[in-house]
């Protein structure tokens, strides 16, 4: 594991890569890679329609998934149920998800069925929030979305120590500001924070010094240097004023368990590496897993990739375990303990 890893956190390295991961990392490295630095050689800012959430809706969701919409004040949201998870307010854990897409694209639709398994393998309900992106608003309001969400989950009964909240990709990066958000109004410390392939450090530098600049699957160092451009002008266009925090230069002491998965080649293994370090460092527990030779978000595929669903399996039990952790702070000593949300009042609402 030493030959992987240069992190002072205790992380683990999940060695092996099956046939279909390694022909996802080709279709990737020969498709997404090449256009993304293409993109990121115009001389101008483009921003296609987001049709990747438009194609999705064609996709369908893993059985036993069911849904509803939520409307938030100023985006959309959906509370997901997956298979064998009972739709219960107010009773029990919840996740709090916000999707990737480098805050350009992606939504509700391309993130229901990787949000059904985390809910699935959990056992407990999430909220998907589909957040403003750039370039209609900066990064600021989509953090602002993201803390909706969590208001939202708490209105309905929930407590902010049974929330744990989760992104994949920017939405990781969204993951521990409005983690941070909610503790700095007063809200409380969320149960936990899963972090899948993280964005979390807008400063390129790191990233062009790590082992992995050029050996992503999916992004190249410049289409990553180009996204710290776009935010940074969107920024001072619409008015933004102070200097952004990025995730890995924020007070950390506070803050709640972390997991991160993330790719053994990923560009974005930099910025994984730094924030467990500077969890650790902070004395907060974080466990970091690397996954030999799996592309970005690769739990997206657990559909036909083996690692994405073992991965998932594990995101399952560490929010398990959060929701173990708190039941036994909190439960009475009398009490009998309720487990998990099975058995109880199924939901009906139907997938919109």
């Amino acid at each position: 594991m030493g030959s992987h890893l240069t992190v002072a956190a205790d992380a683990q390295f999940r060695s092996g890569a099956s046939l279909p991961s390694q022909v996802l990392a080709f279709g990737l490295k020969h498709t997404v890679r090449p256009l993304l630095d293409t993109w990121s050689r115009l001389p101008f800012d483009v921003f296609p329609p987001n049709l990747l959430e438009h194609a999705a809706r064609l996709l369908p969701a893993p059985e036993g998934t069911r849904w509803r919409t939520v409307d938030l004040p100023h985006c959309r949201a959906e509370y997901v149920m997956g298979a064998d998870v009972d739709d219960l307010p107010g009773q029990g854990g919840a996740i709090l998800y916000l999707h990737g897409g480098a805050f350009l694209t992606c939504g509700l639709n391309t993130h229901r069925r990787l949000v059904s398994r985390v809910s699935s393998a959990s056992g407990v309900p999430a909220l998907n929030v589909g957040y403003r992106q750039m370039p209609y608003e900066p990064v600021t309001e989509s953090i602002a979305d993201g803390l909706e969400g969590l208001h939202w989950l708490l209105a309905q009964g929930h407590r902010i120590e049974e929330i744990t909240i989760a992104g994949d990709s920017a939405g990781g990066y969204l993951a521990f500001a409005v983690a941070r958000a909610a503790m700095d109004a007063g809200l409380g410390r969320p149960a936990g924070v899963v972090a899948l392939s993280p964005l979390l450090d807008f400063d390129p530098a790191g990233k062009a010094a790590h082992r992995n600049a050029h050996r992503c699957q999916t992004f190249s160092l410049r289409a990553v240097s180009k996204l710290t451009d776009v935010t940074d002008r969107l920024d001072t266009r619409r008015g933004v004023s102070g200097r952004r925090t990025c995730p890995v230069n924020m007070p950390l002491a506070d803050m709640p368990p972390t997991l991160i998965h993330v790719g053994s080649r990923e560009i974005l293994l930099a910025d994984a590496e730094l924030m467990a370090n500077r969890l650790v460092a902070a004395g907060v527990p974080c466990d970091l897993t690397v996954w030999d030779r799996q592309v970005h978000v690769f739990q997206a595929a657990a559909s036909w990739v083996p690692e994405g669903r073992a991965a998932i399996s594990e995101i399952g039990s560490f929010i398990s375990s959060l929701e173990a952790r708190e039941g036994t702070v909190h439960a009475p000593a009398t009490a009998t303990s309720t487990g998990s949300l099975r058995g109880g009042r199924r939901s009906s609402a139907a997938p919109a």
